[in-house]
C-alpha cells in the first residue's frame, strides 16, 4: 500500500459521520477504529473531529485533510493499478534485438502468422552494436534485456555461448563483391570463379559448417586465397567494398552494405539461421517459439 491505511479509516469515519458505523462498514472494532484516528490526528498534531448531536463533524483542519486525503488514496490506488498494468502487459513483451548481423526481417516475414496465434504479443526492437563483448554478453544473457537474436549458429556456438536456438532454415552460403567487382555482373558463380581471389571468411573454430568448406575449397580449390577474419560486422563489409576481395555472405544480409552485391553460387553449402534465445524462456517467449513452429511447420 502507497499511503498510510489510517488515510482510508479516515475517509470511512468521515463519510459515516460515526465511529460505530465506519466500524460496521471495515468489519472491525469501534475501540479500533477510534485508535487509529486518534493517532492520525496526534500524528498531524490537528483536531480532525468534533462531536455534535447529529455526530461526528470534520473541524476546518479535518475538512483539509479529507479533501487530500481522497486524492492520496484514489490516485494511489490507480497508480498501483497502472503499475499491475504495466506489469501485465510487460509480460507479452519480446525484446528482439538487432544489429547489422542479426536482422529483424524475420519478423516482417511471419508477423500475419504470429498474430493469428498469438494476437496479444507485442515487439519491442533492441538495437545493440555487434561488437565482440556485446556479443559474448547479449547472448549469454538472453531473457533479461534482450529475448531474442536472429543469426548463425552451429552446436559448440549454442554451447560455448549458453544459449538455444530455434533453427528458421538452412541459408544456403552465398558470396558478396562491391558493385565495381568484375565478378559483380554475374548471376550466380561457380566455385572456379573464386579461383585467383581473396575469399574473406571468419575465421576455423566460429562454425562447424563454414569450417567445412574452409576445408573442402583448400583440398580442391588451393588456386582460392582464403584471408581470415575474426568477426561478422560491418567492418568487414566495408573492408569487402573497399577491396577486390569476395565476402562469404546470406540472403539475410543482402542489406548490410548497399554498395556490396550478393550472388549465389554453384555448391550445396548451407549453414543454420534461427532464433537464439535463452536456455529457459520465458512463458511469452516460449508461446512466441511455439508459434513460430507452427507457422513455418517445423
Amino acid at each position: 500500500m502507497l499511503y498510510d491505511p489510517q488515510l482510508e479509516t479516515f475517509l470511512r469515519v468521515a463519510d459515516a459521520g460515526s465511529f460505530n458505523k465506519a466500524a460496521e462498514e471495515m468489519f472491525i472494532t469501534p475501540p479500533a477504529i477510534i485508535k487509529q484516528i486518534t493517532s492520525l490526528g496526534s500524528g498531524l498534531e490537528l483536531q480532525l473531529f468534533v462531536r455534535s448531536p447529529r455526530g461526528l463533524k470534520l473541524t476546518e483542519a479535518g475538512k483539509s485533510i479529507y479533501r487530500d486525503a481522497r486524492y492520496i488514496v484514489q490516485y494511489c490506488k490507480d497508480s498501483v493499478v497502472r503499475a499491475k498494468n504495466a506489469a501485465e502487459d510487460g509480460d507479452h513483451i519480446i525484446r528482439i534485438g538487432i544489429s547489422p548481423m542479426t536482422p529483424g526481417q524475420f519478423l516482417l516475414d511471419l508477423w500475419p502468422g504470429i498474430q493469428a496465434h498469438c494476437p496479444d504479443i507485442k515487439f519491442k526492437m533492441i538495437p545493440y552494436e555487434n561488437t565482440p563483448e556485446n556479443s559474448v554478453e547479449i547472448l549469454r544473457d538472453l531473457g533479461k534485456n534482450i529475448d531474442i537474436v536472429a543469426g548463425l549458429f552451429d552446436q559448440k556456438f549454442l554451447e560455448v555461448r549458453q544459449c538455444a536456438a530455434l533453427e528458421l532454415s538452412r541459408e544456403p552460403i552465398r558470396c558478396a563483391v562491391s558493385i565495381y567487382h568484375p565478378l559483380s555482373s554475374r548471376e550466380t558463380l561457380t566455385v572456379e570463379d573464386l579461383h585467383g581471389e581473396n575469399f574473406l571468411l571468419i575465421r576455423r573454430g566460429w562454425n562447424h559448417y563454414l569450417d567445412q568448406l574452409r576445408d573442402d575449397l583448400w583440398r580442391d580449390h588451393p588456386q582460392i586465397h582464403i584471408v581470415d577474419f575474426d568477426m561478422f560486422n560491418i567492418n568487414v563489409f566495408d573492408q569487402c567494398e573497399n577491396s577486390e576481395d569476395v565476402l562469404m555472405t546470406i540472403d539475410n544480409w543482402r542489406s548490410v552494405h548497399p554498395l556490396l552485391k550478393t550472388i549465389p553460387v554453384e555448391w550445396s553449402y548451407t549453414i543454420p539461421f534461427g532464433l537464439l534465445h535463452s536456455p529457459r524462456p520465458s512463458p511469452t517467449v516460449k508461446r512466441f517459439l511455439s508459434a513460430v513452429r507452427t507457422v513455418l511447420s517445423l
